[in-house]
């Protein structure tokens, strides 16, 4: 039964999520204004925007090393800021020389955050004893919305008003939510296993590792290019371009809403096996989509399909680390960047030498291949 300060805790972890899923969407919904003000081809843009899940991933695992000396706690408060900062250090930067640390900084903190708060997530989700971790998810999906929607009312003052109003938000809500967060005695006291429980083996978390790459091929193709594909393929308005991501968001943040319920009735596998059939049908729609109305349904159907791959990755992780030592969870959200790494430089390279329509096959056949890996999601206690 969970206890006021587990509740405490929840509330902080939302507001978490929250402030992630704004800073995420803040930055990404502006990458064609970026490419536009900057002046860049699609190669340059590709290669620039594969220096965030690069040094995301660094970010990732110097997180993991933090927290298990200092608590995720610690690394949330120093981080979460660092990425409002470098979000409006791209908005302001004038020239490529300056955006390109700016967006360095921002995969950093990135990386870190992502770490930390799933870490958080997961030990809430254990201390309450059923699944909670899709609400988390939910809050950073319908923060990704509000990011979205800001960007599209605001198209016309420009990155720098539409990037620095949702930072300061973001600034204020992490600050307001690191102390409530669970501290590193708590983690410890959810996470203790018996002395001696062997560190969970690569085999059985072979199958999340790849579902979740996957689905950040899918993500990165509609985070960084959603837009791109909205203004040179259905030559969309720029009041319009960023409807294709807030789809995306809303339709996940739907889903996300009664995930955790229909994961508690159904089970996670074949909820992960339903949603990659959906999500690859989603795909299908962007590659064919005749019309800007018919494409932002696609985008959202995507969503629907996508939405609870990365909370079911963490929370099957998390019971394959019977000594809670969050190595499990670690070597999963490595290949989210591995996932955007290969998404962006996919995407992206088959969009160079032919256009943005066919880059988008690229995540159909992934997001299929993910029924295949669903019952790797089944509930497993131990690592065997």
């Amino acid at each position: 039964m969970p206890t006021p300060r587990d509740r405490r805790a929840r509330i902080a972890v939302f507001a978490v999520y929250a402030v992630q899923g704004l800073s995420f969407a803040t930055l990404l919904t502006q990458v064609a204004a970026l490419q536009n003000r900057h002046g860049l081809s699609e190669g340059e843009l590709t290669l620039l925007m594969l220096v965030v899940p690069v040094i995301a991933g660094v970010g990732s695992l110097v997180a993991g090393s933090l927290a298990a000396r200092f608590g995720s706690r610690a690394v949330l408060r120093l981080a979460q800021p660092l990425v409002a900062a470098s979000v409006a250090g791209a908005a302001l930067a004038p020239a490529v020389p300056l955006l390109l640390p700016a967006l360095a900084l921002f995969g950093l903190g990135v990386g870190a955050v992502d770490a930390g708060m799933n870490m958080q997530g997961v030990t809430v989700e254990r201390r309450y004893g059923k699944a909670v971790l899709n609400g988390f998810h939910c809050l950073w999906s319908l923060a990704g919305v509000a990011g979205a929607l800001w960007a599209s009312a605001t198209a016309d003052r420009g990155p720098a008003f539409t990037m620095t109003i949702p930072m300061a938000v973001a600034v204020l809500g992490s600050l307001a939510a690191g102390p409530s967060l669970c501290a590193p005695e708590e983690e410890r006291v959810a996470a203790a296993g018996p002395a001696g429980s062997p560190r969970p083996s690569w085999r059985p978390i072979v199958p999340l590792c790849l579902a979740m790459a996957f689905l950040y091929v899918g993500d990165a193709a509609i985070s960084n290019f959603s837009t791109v594909y909205m203004e040179d393929i259905l030559t969309a308005a720029p009041s319009v371009v960023p409807l294709a991501y807030a789809a995306y968001q809303a339709t996940t943040l739907a889903v996300r809403l009664g995930g955790d319920l229909a994961v508690r009735r159904y089970g996670p596998a074949a909820i992960v096996r339903l949603g990659g059939a959906i999500a690859a049908a989603g795909f299908a729609g962007i590659v064919l989509a005749p019309t800007q109305p018919l494409a932002i349904v696609a985008f959202g159907l995507t969503g629907v399909g996508l939405a609870v791959v990365a909370p079911q990755s963490f929370s099957a992780a998390g019971r394959l680390d019977p000594a809670g030592t969050g190595v499990a969870i670690a070597r999963v959200n490595l290949f989210n960047y591995v996932g955007f790494v290969v998404g962006v430089a996919m995407v992206g390279g088959v969009a160079g030498v032919a256009d943005m329509r066919a880059a988008f096959a690229v995540p159909l056949v992934l997001a299929a291949a993910i029924v295949a890996l669903a019952r790797g999601f089944a509930p497993r206690a131990v690592a065997v």
